[in-house]
């Protein structure tokens, strides 16, 4: 199981910290995710990171305001600065294997968290 946990409300220009904790130990195979789903719209990948390798990966939407990082065996952390009310989306964090950017790759997903980002 995955939860994911941090979301809230804030204001543009803010940050927040996400947190996805595993109910087992992740792996260096493991591919962890985060994913967004703003209403209406399809959910869209946001970063990943090779678990082993430590090797991070973002959409463009995102580079440079948030990182993606391990906290311990068992958490992964999406740090988000610079918010924007685009950023605005249900968060979800996510374990998988093969194509990091393809939500259908991954196999097992968290509750979600939401954030809100207003102008």
């Amino acid at each position: 199981q995955l939860q994911a946990s941090g979301g809230g409300l804030v204001q543009a220009g803010g940050s927040l910290k996400l947190s996805c904790t595993t109910s087992g130990r992740i792996f260096s195979s493991h591919i962890m995710g985060w994913f967004r789903q703003a209403p209406g719209k399809e959910r869209e990948f946001v970063a990943a990171i090779r678990w082993g390798a430590r090797r991070t990966y973002y959409s463009d939407s995102v580079k440079g305001r948030f990182t993606i990082s391990r906290d311990n065996v068992n958490t992964v952390v999406l740090q988000m600065n610079s918010l924007k009310p685009e950023d605005t989306a249900v968060y979800y964090c996510a374990l998988g294997f093969s194509d990091l950017y393809d939500r259908r790759q991954y196999n097992y997903w968290g509750q979600g968290t939401l954030v809100t980002v207003s102008s």
